[in-house]
């Protein structure tokens, strides 16, 4: 007679869907560690989301680099500095989990995504995965890349917008093309509706999908999603063609067998979602740097000038020219990193600054903290993108930047974010200058290192591009 497997009882993100995970430790088996629990119930998430880097802060200078609270719902253990980035990044013990770190986070929407997988099952799907960025597919995703975003420049060019709303329609639409390979249009605007939707989704703080909240919104996004890439797959694999999605249909394992349609179809949804969403973030965080800081705009321009003309469809070529440019970028994502800070679980007890921590603890590691430290960057709060010539990087910290991650995690297409992030300042420099407005929001009033940007509304700050 034929068995039939139980169910896993509960959502996709709770440890009861998931009896594989490591047990998370009571709060006894924490007390040891220095921290705070907060209030009862919500503990001090709150204080989380209302200043992430002033709460970390705060609990440095009054825990050290070692603490505990109580957030989200769970126990968790904050590691500080480049030294624990590295321990936990790089991961030479195989202690830590990143699929039981961003499980309970994204399992409901983006379940199987690379990032959520670990050790060798992750070693062999991010292979298979990396033929899409080859310099082939690379040199096609850069003249698509660039004939787009030359048309929207010069949409935007001589008015005054809000510029987080317009380069993540920009992102959504030029990931529709390059990624999906399929053209801007009603269709592209339904599947970007509903990337959106799972963003949305991710940072909400209800975590089940219960009716009409933003997860259930990005659960069904998510359904919608599916019903569109798995009939795809064959066509694709039928006709062929130099996109990310095409490519990946033709990915195969070591042993030369395709990969499943479902496995196709979950790294996608994943992929297109890290995509736009870290592009859009840091491209925002390096144009409102650029505008506060004129004397670098002015640097950036010459070097682009001296690349390429106004109006030209950079080759891949070229944008290996534009160092001064990857500089600037990569000043931006230490000053306003994309992902501030990063789970894992521990799978097995370890020690760290003579604290033993049991196995199943939530770990934090916080690239925003570590990019701020003045032992790996004096005056941090400077914007100087000089700190990444050859001569001023010597001896630095290898995990003192981390915005792509590290490790075995480290970000697969950070050389895609890298092409769109230069194709951008191209086209806008060449032909604009950036200048923040004062629209409802005055800059000048908010210190520097108390600047934000609503990376989800765009609303506090608006941006203008005057024309040359």
């Amino acid at each position: 007679m034929a068995t039939v497997a139980a169910k896993p009882h509960g959502y996709p993100y709770q440890e009861s869907a998931n009896p594989h995970w490591v047990k998370p430790p009571s709060e006894e088996q924490l007390a040891h560690i220095p921290g705070e629990q907060g209030l009862p119930i919500v503990g001090t998430t709150l204080k989380v989301i209302k200043d992430p880097i002033g709460f970390g802060q705060y609990m440095f200078e009054r825990y050290g680099s070692v603490y505990r609270t109580y957030s989200f719902g769970k126990q968790n253990v904050m590691l500080l500095g480049a030294d624990a980035t590295e321990l936990v990044m790089f991961n030479r013990d195989k202690i830590f989990s990143s699929e039981q770190g961003w499980g309970p986070v994204l399992n409901n929407l983006f379940p199987r995504g690379l990032m959520l997988m670990d050790f060798e099952r992750h070693r062999a799907d991010r292979k298979a995965l990396s033929v899409a960025f080859k310099p082939g597919p690379m040199k096609h995703h850069c003249a698509v890349l660039g004939e787009g975003i030359l048309e929207r420049v010069a949409d935007w060019s001589g008015t005054e917008f809000q510029f987080y709303p317009a380069i993540k329609s920009l992102s959504l639409d030029t990931a529709a093309s390059a990624i999906l390979g399929i053209p801007w249009g009603p269709e592209a605007d339904k599947i970007n509706n509903a990337f959106v939707d799972e963003v949305q989704a991710s940072i909400g703080v209800v975590r089940a999908p219960i009716p009409f909240t933003k997860m259930w919104k990005g659960v069904k996004a998510r359904e919608y999603l599916l019903d569109y890439f798995t009939p795809q797959v064959k066509e694709r694999r039928a006709k062929g063609g130099e996109d990310i999605f095409t490519q990946i249909c033709l990915a195969t394992h070591e042993n030369g067998e395709l990969l499943t349609e479902d496995e196709v179809v979950d790294h996608m949804n994943f992929l297109m979602m890290a995509a736009h969403d870290t592009i859009t973030s840091s491209a925002t965080s390096m144009t409102y740097l650029l505008a506060k800081h004129p004397e670098w705009q002015e640097r950036l321009r010459e070097e682009c000038l001296a690349v390429a003309p106004a109006g030209t469809v950079l080759t891949v070529e070229q944008l290996g020219k534009l160092e001064l440019t990857e500089m600037a970028f990569k000043e931006a994502l230490r000053m306003i990193p994309p992902v501030p800070s990063i789970p894992r679980r521990a799978l097995k007890e370890f020690t760290f600054r003579n604290y033993t921590i049991p196995a199943g603890t939530n770990i934090g590691i916080s690239p925003q903290f570590v990019h701020k430290m003045e032992k790996h960057w004096p005056e941090p709060e400077k914007f100087d993108p000089l700190r990444f010539t050859p001569e001023n990087s010597a001896g630095r910290h290898k995990y003192a930047w981390v915005p792509f991650g590290g490790g075995a995690h480290m970000c697969l297409g950070l050389h895609f974010a890298y092409m769109q992030i230069k194709i951008l300042m191209h086209a806008m420099l060449t032909q604009n200058r950036i200048v923040l407005c004062r629209s409802g929001w005055s800059v000048s009033s908010c210190p520097p290192r108390r600047t934000k940007i609503d990376r989800r509304t765009g609303e506090w700050h608006s941006w203008s591009l005057v024309g040359e």
